[in-house]
């Protein structure tokens, strides 16, 4: 079946079965190996892209749900001056990844909410901050969060 789509604000087309998963779509027919295989069954979330703005796992998302949409991956966030995305710096700042894995999906999960809320709360941080991170880098996670939409850090004093 042939699929046309937006990723990463180019046109493309995916030749996949209906069914077969975005995932495999994205890493194997167009490269873009940022997006991590986890669990298989969308729960940990490494898989996390963006359709039409909004998270998705992707790794149980077929590909004929995508048709027409505008999907994002982490090679697609930037910052408004065409570098890494405010996330992505703060990421950095606070040192979030440990072994890094899930990463990719907790950013992309992170980008969502900030476009979401704005400056969310840490109850709102805790509900829609659903990938699991097998090193525990929560504390981090919402530390880098509050970073990158200007806000101090709450409950994470010492969290580095």
């Amino acid at each position: 079946m042939t699929i046309s789509t937006t990723v990463n604000g180019k046109a493309v087309t995916l030749n996949a079965e209906p069914d077969s998963p975005l995932l495999w779509a994205i890493r194997e027919e167009l490269g873009l190996t940022g997006t991590k295989f986890g669990c298989g069954i969308a729960a940990c979330g490494a898989c996390t892209v963006h359709v039409n703005g909004e998270p998705a796992r992707s790794c149980s998302l077929p590909v004929s749900e995508v048709a027409g949409k505008s999907i994002t991956t982490i090679e697609g966030i930037k910052g408004s001056d065409g570098t890494l995305h405010a996330v992505q710096k703060a990421w950095i700042a606070a040192q979030v990844p440990q072994c890094g894995y899930c990463q990719s999906g907790q950013i992309m999960a992170a980008v969502a909410l900030i476009e979401k809320t704005g400056k969310p709360s840490d109850d709102q941080i805790d509900e829609a901050m659903t990938n699991i991170c097998r090193c525990g880098t929560y504390p981090r996670i919402r530390k880098a969060i509050h970073a990158a939409t200007g806000q101090a850090a709450t409950a994470v004093e010492g969290a580095a």
